[in-house]
């Protein structure tokens, strides 16, 4: 019997809970899964103990815009903007440019 992702993420988890990257392959996962309430619940933990994770904040934000979260999106999206100059990763930092910029139009 083959063990689906969710499952292997979740036993590699347990392993090493504190891994970033493994909260963000289970964020997406759930994500994909449409279990938005745990999706959520990866991401924010990223945001807050793993700061310098720099691909949270883009899903985040479209996370929280898809819950009618506006605000929190916009704050999501300038913390991941300012984390991203600083870190001179000018790719995430234009990422998150743009889908801050075409939710400050709407």
């Amino acid at each position: 019997m083959q063990v689906n992702r969710l499952e292997k993420l979740l036993e590699f988890i347990k392993n090493e809970p504190n891994d970033p990257f493994l909260k963000y392959a289970l964020a997406t996962e759930y994500l994909r899964l449409n279990q938005t309430g745990k999706a959520l619940g990866y991401y924010e933990d990223l945001a807050s103990n793993h700061a310098d994770y720099t691909g949270t904040y883009y899903h985040l934000g479209k996370l929280y815009e898809a819950l009618g979260r506006r605000d929190d999106a916009v704050n999501t999206y300038e913390t991941g903007m300012k984390i991203t100059r600083e870190k001179r990763d000018n790719h995430a930092y234009s990422e998150l440019q743009a889908v801050y910029d075409e939710l400050m139009d709407d």
